[in-house]
């Protein structure tokens, strides 16, 4: 594991950002057990984050980065670098995050009946300590509008759900065309934090319709997330946990990108739909927002076009909800249908891109394709 400047950090790996917890390795268990491992099952020393899924404990690590503007070195020692082991040493901060993740619990079920209303970002807002005299600058500004916003406002006289939708299977080139394609492969380059920011090789493979694969090819092992129509694994070699299963909201995004791939489906991910309009780099866009019971809700963004340009979900964590933000650009034609060729993926733990150089139409793949990896081997 390597360390580089905050702001790179914060993008990838405050999942272990002022983290209460010393790793201890489960090694090969991950694959036997019966359920999802939850935080001590992984970590040692966890005190107040006990009975949470790992994958949503790393997503609790990235909202205090992404609340605190901190990386895991500012909050666990030095030698943490390359070591797991010694994210367990104690640090004052570590100290501190308790109380204030105890105090945030109690303050919403005090007074918000246990609903997660309040979070560390609530009141931090990137800063160490939060601010108690009034920006006056910020009160005078043009206010900023957050397209990430989960509260969506119907625009009068605005399209319906329905009339965005028919806009997008025509502009990705018609009903007929999508019913054709049921598969595709791809490869291309894949950049972020594990690859050292460096482009390194990737495959994905794609089969309507809800199966999905991808498989980067970093320095130290491939690394591999899939979704086979009901479950979704992360198989890496390094993170903690050599195959992570996803689970609340990582697992419904997984639904989501599969079901992405192939523009027809995705009206039928959501039970309810409602629009609005907000603004992606000065460009206004429509954005619709699918919600069902159980599920997390999910913001689909497209132009004037009518193609899909981004796709914004929300994970629960044990301190308040956190987004995920899917760009996707550069559409070509493959067998008549558009698809996006660039993808951009950010979240509180990290930023990566993808970018397609082939694309194989309605190829043949092999059923062991999307069928949950096992385990990542650790790196020698």
């Amino acid at each position: 594991m390597k360390f580089g400047s905050k702001t790179t950090i914060l993008g990838a790996i405050g999942a272990v950002a002022v983290c209460m917890l010393c790793v201890r390795l489960a090694g090969g268990q991950a694959a036997q057990a019966p359920r999802p491992q939850v935080a001590e099952d992984v970590f040692k020393n966890v005190q107040v984050l006990k009975g949470i899924p790992v994958d949503e404990f790393m997503d609790t690590m990235g909202m205090f980065s992404a609340s605190l503007s901190l990386n895991c070195i500012d909050c666990h020692v030095a030698e943490s670098v390359g070591s797991w082991d010694k994210f367990g040493d104690e640090t004052p901060l570590k100290v501190r995050a308790r109380k204030m993740v105890q105090m945030v619990n109690a303050i919403n079920k005090d007074n918000f009946s246990g609903v997660k209303s309040v979070s560390c970002y609530t009141c931090h807002r990137g800063d160490m300590r939060p601010r108690i005299l009034p920006d006056l600058v910020a009160q005078y500004a043009v206010p900023v509008e957050d397209a990430n916003s989960m509260d969506i406002h119907p625009v009068p006289g605005g399209p319906t759900a329905d009339q965005v939708f028919a806009k997008y299977i025509q502009a990705v080139g018609g009903a007929q065309k999508l019913a054709a394609l049921t598969s595709f492969t791809a490869k291309g380059t894949f950049i972020g934090f594990e690859t050292e920011q460096t482009k390194v090789a990737m495959e994905l493979y794609a089969k309507a319709p809800n199966l999905r694969t991808m498989i980067v090819h970093t320095r130290i092992g491939d690394s591999i997330r899939n979704y086979d129509g009901r479950g979704a694994w992360i198989a890496a070699p390094d993170r903690p946990v050599q195959l992570l299963t996803l689970t609340g909201g990582n697992l419904d995004g997984a639904r989501v990108d599969a079901m992405v791939a192939f523009p027809a489906q995705i009206k039928q991910l959501y039970t309810s739909w409602k629009v609005g309009a907000t603004g992606i780099d000065d460009h206004e866009v429509k954005v619709v927002q699918g919600t069902s019971p159980g599920l997390s809700p999910t913001n689909f963004y497209f132009d004037d076009a009518g193609l899909l340009v981004r796709v914004v979900r929300f994970v629960n964590t044990a301190v308040g909800r956190v987004p995920t933000q899917v760009d996707y650009s550069n559409y070509r034609d493959v067998a008549g249908v558009k698809i996006p060729f660039k993808t951009i993926v950010t979240w509180t733990n990290g930023q990566t891109t993808t970018e397609f150089t082939d694309v194989q139409p309605n190829a043949a793949i092999d059923a062991a394709k999307f069928a949950k990896p096992a385990p990542a081997p650790r790196p020698k």
